[in-house]
């Protein structure tokens, strides 16, 4: 009998266009493992929003492999010690996993590939990183192109099912997931997650998720802006998990042609684009692209109380926009934030406040079901202008007109209750004595803020 095969399992939590998976099981026996890795990542380890998904993912994935006849072998630890351990505890021929890009984990593929025989794979996106390439052979740095040559390059996918698995003659032993403490406990904070996700969690939820968005897919190039709509397919979090691949995803698609669709395309492709920056750029989540944005231009909130009581009030929804606190409320809620809001939120709290982004990623790489690196990354230099493809900081995004642009009436009154009973008009900016005794003043006024962030881009450049 061949010797069995280990699958270090991360963000690729699902059976079926598993590369890694189907190579293992075509090899012999299977081990499937997940390893609570809290020490290689060390300050990038998963936020609790992200564990509480987590938890439900394994169970989910759990479940799909005991249809199988297989088993998750959970064990924690750091994880080059753990699967080089497990390796010689079972005879393990190799070990497969699909190739990961955050910088923690090459390192950790690297150190366990001198310890084993580790098998990489590809597949946790539409092309491996670094596939697509400009002229010259080098890689994209800007969106736009990269978008087009992704385009050019696709032409469907060849979706890998399910594979046949067996197991090794022998079982190791493996933690308990609930030993794990994934789930809050003392305090439960997670009852608003339980209620928004409705125990849609794993791969059959995922694909019934998309399948529901498919209906309205055709619209979806309007509704995404919609915070009260929420025309967003919501699968953010499925696909940072690994639930469903975005290869799953685009082929799904492949009788849409509409306008709506595209853009959905458009959204996949950006998250193969925000890879292609952290593979060329490792630490982007932490340091910015461009020079001139270091301590002296923004408002530190080590420095001062007052500026931390600012970043404070930005985290709970307390600002006074009603828009941006509805925004970080369902965030802390549901651990999810509507894409034009999360935009917005984060315009308000480096352009409006002046305070660094990196303090905005953290926050939200806590509370974010979906917090990932690359994306995170991306989407917080493009706002705060500091990115190697960024919106200008001179754009300065007015949170008062952009809610009734938006028409976002009716989801301010959803995570704002103190302010459900003021009119369409009066709710995207209750000022001239409609507001609240309850709700908070304004933390400044748009005018003042975006006067300050100007000057203060204009000294940077002095």
């Amino acid at each position: 009998m061949n010797s069995p095969q280990i699958v270090w399992l991360r963000r690729d939590l699902r059976l079926c266009d598993h590369q890694a998976l189907t190579a293992a099981a075509e090899a012999g026996p299977v081990i499937p493992v997940y390893v609570l890795d809290d020490e290689t990542p060390e300050a990038r380890r998963m936020g609790g929003a992200s564990r509480w998904w987590l938890h439900h993912s394994l169970e989910a994935l759990a479940g799909d492999l005991g249809r199988h006849r297989s088993q998750l072998v959970l064990r924690r630890g750091r994880a080059a010690d753990v699967l080089a351990g497990l390796a010689e505890e079972t005879g393990a021929g190799a070990v497969h996993a699909i190739r990961h890009y955050e910088p923690w984990w090459r390192e950790a593929e690297e150190e366990l590939s001198e310890r084993v025989t580790l098998c990489l794979h590809d597949g946790n996106y539409l092309l491996p990183p670094g596939t697509v390439t400009t002229g010259s052979g080098n890689p994209y740095k800007i969106y736009s192109p990269f978008r087009d040559a992704m385009r050019e390059a696709i032409d469907g996918f060849d979706i890998i099912p399910e594979p046949s698995l067996s197991g090794p003659d022998a079982w190791p032993e493996g933690d308990d997931l609930t030993d794990w403490g994934l789930l809050p406990a003392k305090p439960d904070w997670a009852g608003g997650m339980r209620e928004f996700w409705d125990g849609q969690f794993g791969m059959a939820a995922a694909t019934e998720r998309f399948d529901r968005f498919l209906g309205v897919v055709k619209d979806y190039g309007e509704d995404r802006n919609l915070p009260a709509e929420d025309g967003t397919s919501r699968m953010s979090p499925h696909l940072h998990h690994g639930e469903v691949s975005p290869r799953m995803l685009w082929n799904a698609m492949s009788r849409h042609t509409n306008a709506g669709a595209n853009t959905f395309r458009n959204e996949l492709i950006w998250r193969d684009y925000a890879q292609n920056v952290i593979q060329q750029f490792p630490r982007y989540a932490e340091e910015p692209y461009r020079d001139g944005y270091d301590d002296n231009f923004w408002r530190n909130p080590d420095r001062g109380h007052l500026i931390a009581d600012e970043l404070q009030a930005w985290q709970q929804g307390r600002t006074g926009y009603p828009i941006v606190d509805a925004g970080m409320r369902q965030l802390w809620n549901a651990g999810w934030m509507h894409n034009r809001v999360r935009m917005i939120a984060a315009s308000f709290l480096v352009k409006h406040l002046l305070i660094d982004w990196r303090h905005g990623e953290q926050w939200y790489w806590d509370c974010l079901v979906d917090a990932d690196y690359g994306n995170n990354g991306v989407n917080w230099q493009w706002i705060s202008g500091t990115g190697v493809d960024s919106n200008m900081f001179v754009r300065i995004m007015a949170p008062l007109s952009q809610s009734e642009k938006f028409d976002a009436a009716d989801y301010i009154r959803e995570w704002v209750p103190e302010l459900a009973d003021l009119s369409d008009t009066q709710i995207h900016d209750p000022d001239d004595g409609c507001r609240p005794k309850d709700y908070p003043a304004k933390i400044i006024g748009h005018k003042e803020a975006r006067e300050r962030a100007l000057e203060t881009y204009r000294s940077s450049k002095r």
